[in-house]
């Protein structure tokens, strides 16, 4: 199970897109899940994704090996697909 600590904030856009901006429109099928690299130890590790939480998250989470907590930003696309970058805790 995967240490989550913290939910999705300061997505850099208030409560995300204003009314009427095209952010705002739905997206296709979204990602929930990603293969993503542990910054400090390399491991692979499997994150769940919510698309729910806006189409810009910034989180921290924990790696699944090394236990030690990664910046997780993540952006999507208009169609649903998931941009993930995984920086060290200590480098954001």
């Amino acid at each position: 199970m995967m240490a989550r600590r913290g939910s999705p904030r300061d997505r850099g856009d208030d409560d995300g897109p204003a009314a009427g901006d095209p952010d705002d429109e739905e997206m296709g099928h979204a990602d929930e899940g990603a293969a993503v690299s542990c910054p400090y130890c390399g491991a692979a590790n499997e994150i769940a994704l919510d698309p729910s939480g806006g189409r810009r998250q910034d989180y921290v989470e924990d790696c699944q090996v090394c236990c030690q907590p990664w910046n997780v930003h993540v952006q999507y696309r208009r169609d649903g697909t998931a941009e993930i970058r995984v920086t060290a805790a200590d480098a954001d």
